[in-house]
């Protein structure tokens, strides 16, 4: 079996929870308590973490807040995973593809060299860009289907002459390259009216769906329309509206524990459907 869908399963049913915190952390946004410390982004980071870890299953990191500070930047993204629970899944939001020799690179630096159990990539350069991230069979590969932004609309929902969407066609096409239950899909919380139409099309793909909270996308029905027959294979990511509370902060513990009530809220809120 696939051992980062097992270690995601197994805690989404002990924690009876789907959330996935998105670390966007971007230094222009985080408390000023943190800018007095030697690394503000990765202590900010640990901060999350603690206040989080009893709620969360998954962390997600979007490389473009790690990557756009250089090396800095790198080196905080290694020691946040560095800090994550063991237990945790760890992706790395990087929507990556190419032909094959540069996507296995792609792929040797974010399973072989970071040690991620999870991957973005975008499916539009077809199978063979994909087949490098697929032959990790004990990762989770989540292919880009239908996202959340509005600019959806100007390829995933377009139809084809046979009649499907482009996304019908992605899904389709994402269940034959599964390997050992090594296959997801990503699915915006703001497509909840389609959402519950994928999860019948695909029962056996892990769903990560981004969207809730400041893109305005309903948890109630990415919970009930997401997860598989077992109430699980689903991970519901929340980024700005767990790690930037509102308020000012005098200090880490009370940055932490504003944190600890929103991931808390959301926790209690997914609970209904176990």
């Amino acid at each position: 079996m696939n051992a980062a869908r097992n270690k995601v399963n197994e805690q989404i049913l002990s924690k009876k929870s789907l959330l996935c915190v998105g670390l966007d952390s971007d230094p222009d946004k985080i408390p000023e308590i943190f800018h007095s410390m030697q690394k503000p982004v990765l202590e900010f980071n640990r901060a999350v973490v603690r206040a989080t870890r009893e709620h969360a299953v998954a962390y997600k990191l979007n490389m473009a807040f790690y990557e756009s500070r250089g090396i800095e930047g790198l080196l905080d993204m290694q020691s946040t995973l560095e800090n994550l629970p063991s237990e945790s899944l760890s992706i790395a939001d990087a929507k990556r593809a190419d032909i094959g020799n540069t996507s296995r690179k792609y792929a040797e630096a974010f399973f072989d060299h970071w040690g991620f159990d999870a991957l973005t990539v975008a499916p539009y350069m077809g199978e063979d860009s994909l087949e490098p991230f697929f032959d990790y069979d004990q990762k989770l590969i989540f292919v880009l289907c239908l996202t959340s932004n509005p600019g959806s609309a100007d390829f995933e929902e377009q139809q084809l002459q046979s009649g499907t969407s482009l996304y019908q066609a992605v899904l389709s096409k994402v269940q034959r390259w599964e390997r050992n239950g090594n296959a997801g899909i990503v699915v915006g919380a703001t497509k909840s009216s389609q959402l519950r139409e994928i999860r019948k099309a695909a029962p056996g793909l892990f769903f990560l769906i981004p969207g809730v909270g400041a893109q305005g996308g309903s948890l109630q029905e990415s919970a009930a329309f997401g997860v598989d027959e077992n109430s699980q294979a689903a991970l519901i990511n929340v980024s700005r509206g767990i790690i930037y509370p509102e308020g000012s902060f005098d200090s880490i513990e009370s940055f932490e524990d504003a944190v600890s009530v929103k991931a808390a809220r959301l926790h209690n809120e997914m609970q209904s459907i176990f």
